[in-house]
């Protein structure tokens, strides 16, 4: 491997066993759109006294599938270099290979796809506020500051890309405090609020066991465009699929707060308050107090509770019945997409046992419940 003494030098992208890495500051704030359209609307962020503009180029503000070519050129270069080594700023991509890494097609329209990435990202540019010293300093910057395509003639596609990294993103490299692992299948996530959540999650909850965040904090820092609501139904939806990497997530209603769970981390086994049986006058009590409810599935719900604040019923039949009342003033009734093991059983002829079987790791009874009774409503 070479030595790398000079930022000028060209660096070329072809090492072939690659982590992936991303900078912790795209990150924590939302330098990408989550909207699969033009995004041409200039934004502001701010969070904690610090605020970042963002100046869209004329094809929109860059989205987050166009983030996979930075990620491909931070992987590389911290594969192809030493601690210590000169960053250069200068890399080369073979657009093929770069599509291979990144699980794209490699049709025309690929092709183009990247040219509208280059676009994007070139022509977007960031202002920021750093104070010191009393002082206010006011940075305008890029991803990148320049780009360089080659393309056939004959064929019509590109066969070489030339970027030069802007230095905030090669002082992050030069760092490498300043990145983090991204898991190999960051790239099948399909969904823009999936990357981004799952971006969120690795800088913030990392090799922590759990992590919580609220919603509207959430769509924030997403730099979601959609209303509450509409986010609020976004997330519902990421927690039902349970599918991102690295974590479990789940949603607290009381809260409107999403707890994200490390799936390579056992979770702690939860507080043990009453052990004692409830009555059968209990439970016809609570099913009145929350009529469509699985009266199983509420009791569950209420001696987790009981452990996570650390309450000791003097009375726990009435006190599970007013849990369950309360719990139907919130909640209303069960929607059917969310039906739990009782009413799976009643549909689908799905014992408890077999739902908990066919659990996903990291998933709870209620995520697996509903997503058997989302895919049997398809």
């Amino acid at each position: 491997m070479a030595d790398l003494t000079s930022t000028n030098e060209l660096f070329v992208c072809d090492v072939a066993e690659v982590v992936l890495k991303d900078d912790m500051a795209s990150m924590e704030h939302p330098f990408y759109s989550l909207s699969k359209k033009p995004d041409h609307s200039p934004r502001r962020y701010e969070h904690n006294g610090k605020w970042i503009e963002f100046r869209p180029s004329t094809k929109g503000l860059p989205t987050i599938y166009d983030k996979d070519l930075i990620i491909y050129a931070i992987s590389q270069l911290i594969a192809g270099t030493k601690a210590g080594d000169a960053i250069p700023k200068q890399v080369e991509i073979d657009p093929y290979a770069f599509f291979q890494f990144t699980k794209r097609g490699a049709g025309g329209r690929d092709y183009q796809a990247l040219v509208d990435s280059l676009d994007r990202i070139d022509g977007t540019r960031y202002k920021t506020n750093v104070v010191a010293d009393g002082t206010r300093i006011d940075e305008w910057m890029g991803i990148i500051d320049k780009a360089k395509l080659q393309t056939d003639d004959k064929t019509g596609r590109p066969c070489k890309l030339e970027i030069t990294l802007s230095d905030m993103i090669v002082e992050a490299i030069r760092d490498r405090t300043k990145v983090l692992t991204l898991h190999r299948d960051y790239f099948g996530l399909s969904k823009p609020i999936q990357r981004r959540v799952y971006e969120l999650a690795r800088k913030h909850c990392g090799k922590q066991a759990t992590w919580r965040i609220s919603v509207e904090l959430l769509r924030k820092k997403c730099g979601s465009r959609a209303s509450i609501r509409g986010f609020r139904r976004s997330v519902r939806e990421l927690v039902s699929d349970n599918g991102l990497p690295d974590y479990s997530v789940s949603f607290e209603e009381e809260q409107d707060t999403l707890c994200f769970q490390n799936r390579h981390m056992a979770p702690s086994s939860p507080k043990v308050m009453w052990d004692g049986r409830l009555s059968t006058t209990a439970y016809e009590e609570a099913s009145k107090a929350a009529p469509d409810w699985d009266v199983y599935h509420l009791e569950s719900q209420w001696r987790a509770w009981l452990g996570e604040n650390e309450i000791e019923p003097k009375f726990p039949d009435k006190h599970f019945v007013k849990f369950c009342k309360s719990w139907y003033e919130n909640r209303g009734p069960q929607p059917r997409s969310a039906l739990d093991g009782g009413g799976l059983e009643r549909i689908m002829g799905i014992s408890k046992a077999e739902i908990e079987r066919l659990a996903r790791p990291g998933e709870t009874y209620q995520q697996t419940a509903e997503r058997l009774a989302r895919s049997q409503n398809r």
